[in-house]
């Protein structure tokens, strides 16, 4: 009989040597029968019914899902990732790393989502699928893993503020169309503005 695999998050924390901000996921694998390998298929999703939120998070939401008397409607669930890795052999359970590449492009909606939220929990569903890899009276077989297979975690918003800030350090990302950037530009440079913070400024005050 093929193995039948449970999923499970034991943890989250911030990767603190990687090239772009990186969550990794304990994510704990287990099996009833030993498994020579798994190619597994990850879909991380944000359930964002799954939480309260206070004023502030309402007025920084609004883009996302619309004023908050029609959340009953409009809140829903948002693809954070997806992700493939390689379970290695392994009897009875194991557990891998789970990396999870955090962008700070405000346009994404997951980005904005966690970006607009001051504390608390996020609740997270992980889907699950792939290539089931075992050994049956001495032959390699394989079985298909559905997408029913599903974990749960509460991530403290605390770890994502903190990995963000660990690489931007107070700053934010603003995508421009070319045109607007040049105007911009040309703005800061007529008015003799040391920075792009100060460019701003000057636009908002009139």
């Amino acid at each position: 009989m093929p193995p039948e695999l449970d999923f499970a998050v034991t943890g989250a924390a911030r990767v603190e040597h990687a090239a772009v901000p990186t969550l990794r996921f304990a994510l704990r694998v287990s099996a009833d029968a030993p498994v020579r390998s798994v190619l597994l298929d990850v879909q991380v999703q944000i359930a964002a019914r799954r939480r309260a939120y206070d004023a502030a998070a309402h007025d920084r939401l609004f883009e996302l899902f619309g004023p908050a008397r029609d959340w009953g409607t409009t809140l829903r669930t948002l693809l954070w990732t997806r992700a493939t890795l390689v379970v290695p052999a392994f009897a009875g359970e194991t557990t891998v790393d789970l990396d999870v590449p955090c962008s700070y492009d405000l346009e994404v909606a997951a980005s904005r989502y966690l970006d607009a939220l001051g504390d608390g929990d996020v609740s997270l569903e992980l889907l699950f699928s792939g290539s089931v890899f075992y050994d049956d009276d001495g032959r390699l077989q394989t079985v298909r893993l559905s997408w029913e297979k599903e974990a749960e975690y509460a991530l403290p918003v605390r770890v994502w503020k903190e990995t963000m800030e660990r690489y931007f350090n107070g700053t934010a990302w603003v995508r421009l169309r070319k045109d607007s950037f040049d105007r911009l530009s040309a703005f800061k440079s007529r008015n003799a503005l040391a920075t792009w913070d100060d460019a701003l400024d000057a636009l908002l005050e009139r």
